[in-house]
């Protein structure tokens, strides 16, 4: 969430004006200069209970609580949507995840560009909202399991993904900064305190968004499924909101023309310089000392020496990539390890996708922690902990945070029931009969591969392990039951696990082979199966929207799931009859398979079986590691935003602004290509993103070190005392530029 502190600072930069300097070099250049666009009217607008407050904040404090809500909430539920609507693999899952997210940071440069050079910042951010609340609309009919197909639902996400990655990309660079242009000059600190209370809205909204949005997913049911078209529906509202509520203020907002976009500027400087020096690449020509004053033939030299700072800075931001790459897998990687695990904490039982409300929630805690209680005791050890020292030790943080998160999927992996892997098959026996049965498998030669004694309805420890010479193998079968020996043929095949029903038919004993799931029930989801010996079709009805038949005579029904709870009645219906069954708790990740029988003349009971264990491990195991990367990210991003701020001169923030969001992007690339491409289990990834970022880590250390801290002030200085000798240079270097 902090990625949002950004906007602060360069907010304020287009109120830091200076009149002179752009009327010093606009004869200069021997670009054709629009004229400045006229100054807005400072007109006067009401205030908050006659405070220094414009009312005008109020509408884009509120619009900033409701759009925050709207995208952190929608994304809080997006990875597991992909996995259990959309059936996307986990590595598929993560990658569009990534894609979208690294889109969402690539558009704030075209948002900005639109509002400095075409429509202003009011249009831009009325104009993308409708585009954002369209994506909305899109996103939540693609998740309405009546509408079409897989691939309509595929389309329609897409579709609507995109529209609300340009949607948010493109205000956020514009909302807080029109916030800072409905204040007057003289009431700079008033501003400063917006801007304190606007990055709490975002923060606020974030963390309401992510505990509520799971729980719409999750605790409601739509179709009999989890309700994935309410939890984006309703952020989706919530957008709606923010749009209404920001143009109910249309008519007391000052609204500054657009000024132009440095970032334009900036590159077209950078590629000026570039080429200049690629076409003089002759001998003869005098060298420079520094290759961007290869663009002072066009450009001024007060740009020129910003661009100087600006590029120092966007040197150290090579390796910062890396650690955005671990951070925004809480919503991905992290959300599907906590799918894993077993949400009850007793007092609340807790979705896996909520578990990302620990971030902004750690945010709110961490931020003043540090400020007022680590740093100052870091400074009284007589420790110099600079800005740059600060960002290694964030870097540092979130490579514990992923070996921590390494240790706890080594953990849920070792928990977890085995699975066969090649030419392996996994078989238990559950007896129906009413006495002991006895069950040898036999090979090709009547050799026993497998022999065991089960009594009547005994539950199987675990599954025994059946040999395969191919992928699919046919197996002999004798069951003793009394004085009979049956033999029976069943085909197995490989990497698939089974349960051999034994049933009493007459005075003889039968037996039916089905497939049982092939992993654990996730999303904090149980898994369950009927077996209905009555003689009659039983109805089953799980809740309002979940309701199945089970055959007669030992049919076997589909597995459904359904969320983890008690269930001390479920109702039931046969042609003759109603009754209802209790299942008791059904647990977190667990299977079960329930029997239907009427042996006691007491009416229908069933018989429970868990044949897959429950999730044992909690998911409170992963709040050290969201500590540890929450810990990280403070001292990591709002640090090095703070000192790039103070690095690079006032006309360079809005560029630098953009470069920070760039970092995030390509942080999400990639991890969408290690996904794709990596091949390794889990744990192995987490280690791998872990060593990684330690090697980055080293090599910013050792950037930082050989990095001599400037003042802009300084920047400033020098540039003013070489203004006279810059006039007169300009008419040579304009000769030059004739000759070349």
């Amino acid at each position: 969430m902090l990625e949002e502190r950004e906007s602060k600072e360069p907010a304020m930069n287009p109120f830091q004006k200076n009149e002179s300097k752009e009327t010093l070099f606009l004869p200069v250049s021997t670009e054709e200069v629009p004229p400045r666009p006229p100054s807005f009217p400072k007109k006067p607008s009401p205030k908050i209970c006659g405070s220094n407050y414009p009312l005008s904040i109020a509408f884009i404090v509120v619009n900033e609580f409701c759009e925050r809500f709207s995208y952190y909430g929608m994304k809080a539920v997006l990875t597991l949507y992909f996995l259990y609507f959309l059936h996307w693999s986990e590595d598929t899952s993560t990658s569009v995840y990534h894609a979208f997210s690294s889109l969402c940071y690539f558009t704030p440069i075209l948002g900005a560009a639109i509002a400095d050079s075409w429509l202003g910042k009011f249009k831009t951010i009325i104009y993308l909202s409708l585009v954002y609340v369209l994506g909305h609309v899109i996103k939540s009919l693609g998740a309405l399991p009546i509408l079409g197909g897989h691939m309509i639902h595929t389309i329609l996400s897409m579709v609507g993904l995109s529209l609300i990655a340009l949607g948010t990309g493109g205000i956020k660079p514009c909302v807080a900064a029109f916030g800072g242009d409905q204040f007057e000059e003289k009431h700079a600190e008033e501003r400063t305190r917006y801007f304190s209370v606007f990055y709490l809205s975002i923060n606020a909204g974030s963390l309401i968004s992510t505990f509520v949005t799971p729980m719409l997913r999750g605790d409601v049911q739509c179709f009999g499924k989890d309700c994935y078209a309410l939890a984006f529906g309703v952020p989706g509202m919530l957008m709606i909101i923010a749009l209404v509520v920001f143009s109910m203020g249309s008519k007391i907002y000052k609204k500054p023309p657009p000024e132009g976009n440095i970032v334009t500027q900036v590159v077209r400087c950078i590629w000026f310089a570039i080429s200049n020096r690629f076409k003089n690449r002759s001998g003869d020509i005098p060298k420079r000392e520094h290759w961007l004053d290869w663009a002072s033939e066009k450009y001024s030299k007060q740009l020129i020496m910003d661009v100087k700072a600006l590029t120092r800075i966007l040197f150290l931001y090579i390796p910062l990539p890396m650690f955005w790459a671990l951070l925004d897998q809480q919503g991905s990687r992290w959300t599907l390890q906590a799918t894993r695990m077993n949400g009850n904490l007793g007092f609340f039982v807790l979705q896996p996708d909520q578990m990302q409300v620990l971030n902004p929630f750690l945010v709110l805690i961490f931020i003043p922690l540090f400020d007022l209680v680590v740093y100052r005791l870091v400074a009284k050890c007589g420790i110099n902990f600079t800005s740059l020292r600060k960002m290694a030790v964030g870097m540092i943080l979130a490579c514990l945070a992923f070996a921590v998160a390494a240790a706890v999927e080594i953990k849920i992996n070792g928990m977890a029931p085995p699975q066969p892997d090649s030419q392996e098959g996994f078989l238990q026996v559950l007896n129906l009969a009413n006495d002991e049965v006895k069950v040898t498998v036999l090979g090709n030669e009547n050799s026993s591969l497998l022999e065991e004694s089960i009594k009547s309805f005994q539950t199987m420890p675990h599954y025994s392990k059946l040999h395969l010479k191919t992928k699919r193998e046919d197996f002999h079968f004798q069951l003793k039951y009394h004085n009979l020996s049956v033999y029976t043929e069943h085909s197995v095949e490989e990497k698939k696990l089974y349960t051999l029903i034994i049933r009493e038919d007459g005075k003889s004993i039968s037996s039916m082979m089905v497939k049982d799931a092939e992993s654990r029930a996730t999303n904090g989801m149980t898994a369950m199966r009927f077996v209905n010996t009555l003689h009659e079709e039983v109805n089953i009805s799980l809740g309002t929207d979940t309701s199945f038949s089970v055959g007669k005579d030992y049919g076997v029904s589909a597995y459904r799931t359904v969320q983890r709870g008690e269930y001390p009645v479920v109702h039931c219906r046969t042609k003759d009859e109603n009754f209802s069954l209790n299942l008791g708790l059904l647990d977190f990740g667990a299977a079960y398979l329930f029997v239907i029988t009427n042996s006691t003349g007491q009416g229908p009971r069933v018989q429970k079986i868990e044949y897959t264990p429950a999730n044992k491990m909690s998911i409170a195991w992963q709040l050290p590691q969201y500590a540890l990367v929450t810990a990280g990210e403070v001292m990591f991003s709002v640090t090095g935003l703070e000192f790039s701020y103070s690095q690079a001169p006032s006309s360079m923030k809005s560029v630098l602004q953009a470069a920070w969001l760039l970092t995030v992007a390509v942080g999400n690339i990639i991890v969408l290509i290690v996904a794709q491409f990596s091949g390794l289990v889990q744990w192995a990834e987490f280690i791998l993103f872990s060593c990684l970022l330690l090697v980055v880590c080293l090599i910013f250390s050792i950037m930082g070190y050989y990095y001599i801290p400037i003042k802009p002030e300084d920047i400033q200085g020098s540039a003013d005392k070489q203004i006279p000798q810059i006039q007169g240079n300009m008419i040579n270097l304009e000769t030059k530029k004739t000759k070349l």
